[in-house]
């Protein structure tokens, strides 16, 4: 199963529907960019617009996801999304941002086992969903997240997504997958692996390795930048043939209409389509130079002109990278 990484700003509802429309099938469910709990804000329709679920008709399959350890606001949040028609929420404790991690937040709480395990007593019982948890190996290190399988383990989680870095590590540094899966052959709950999968040949090794070692298969693999780098990855991983650059071409032109449509003025559409191009340009052979000029462009119809040539231009290809 692959399963689109939730990514703030990056790959809500607009993104989704537009991937679903370019790629049906191609990525099996995905999971929602958190909502964050607030003191007497929980389940209000504002927080809720990602995952309405008459808006992501057409859209990704989508899993909601809980950002905080407040326990009753918690329950509250999952229940009215239960009340949605969800059947699983996802709880996540790996977010790295310092704001939030300083609050005991994201990732800020795997160096407290105690916490983790209080709110799981409270809310598992008590929500209609089931519980599903995204995390890291650790904030400060990562061995924290030794202590946190035990806990895990007491509690029928639906699955367990892990990423193999820590929280101070942010997004740099490598990827520790033998950590991950030493993490996760002493789990009870499902294992998804999330982590630095941009093309198919590290899918392939990800997925071997993790059979080797507990003669299981995957439950899934979590992607997240793999996607916005290359945007036909999921269909290269499943082995699916088509001419990718006209893919992604005509992909790049549905969001960026999706942008146009959606947002109410030219600064923060302009701004928008620059964020995804500064990721989808590393799948084509636009050079970096290149890509960075058509960011100083300031009027949309110049840069989506641009955009459109560089794709264009780009000869059709396979998976080279894999």
């Amino acid at each position: 199963m692959l399963i689109l990484a939730p990514m703030q700003g990056l790959t809500e509802l607009m993104f989704r529907r537009a991937y679903s429309q370019c790629f049906p099938g191609a990525l099996d469910s995905s999971v929602a960019p958190f909502v964050s709990l607030t003191h007497g804000n929980c389940g209000g329709r504002e927080q809720l617009e990602d995952i309405l679920p008459e808006r992501n008709e057409g859209s990704i399959p989508v899993i909601p996801q809980i950002l905080g350890h407040e326990l009753e606001e918690f329950v509250r949040m999952a229940d009215c999304m239960g009340d949605l028609g969800y059947t699983e929420v996802n709880w996540n404790i790996g977010c790295p941002m310092r704001r939030i991690a300083a609050k005991h937040r994201g990732s800020g709480i795997l160096p407290y086992p105690d916490e983790i395990r209080e709110v799981l007593d409270y809310v598992v019982p008590r929500i209609k969903p089931r519980l599903s948890v995204k995390m890291r190996l650790g904030h400060r290190s990562a061995d924290e997240i030794i202590d946190i399988i035990p806990i895990l383990n007491d509690y029928p989680l639906a699955n367990v997504t892990i990423h193999g870095r820590t929280g101070k590590q942010q997004y740099g540094g490598s990827v520790d997958k033998e950590r991950v899966f030493k993490a996760a052959s002493m789990l009870k709950a499902p294992f998804i692996y999330n982590g630095d999968i941009c093309t198919a040949g590290q899918w392939s090794t990800v997925s071997g390795r993790w059979s080797a070692i507990s003669g299981k298969t995957l439950a899934g693999v979590m992607i997240g930048r793999g996607v916005l780098y290359d945007p036909t990855l999921p269909l290269k991983i499943k082995g699916i043939e088509g001419d990718y650059t006209e893919m992604t071409r005509q992909f790049v032109t549905t969001l960026y209409d999706a942008i146009e449509r959606d947002f109410p003025h030219d600064i923060p559409r302009l701004r928008k389509m620059k964020e995804y191009w500064c990721l989808v340009y590393k799948s084509l052979p636009v050079s970096e130079s290149a890509a960075r000029a058509m960011l100083r462009l300031q009027e949309i119809k110049d840069f989506r002109k641009a955009v459109e040539l560089a794709v264009r231009c780009v000869p059709a290809q396979g998976d080279l990278s894999s």
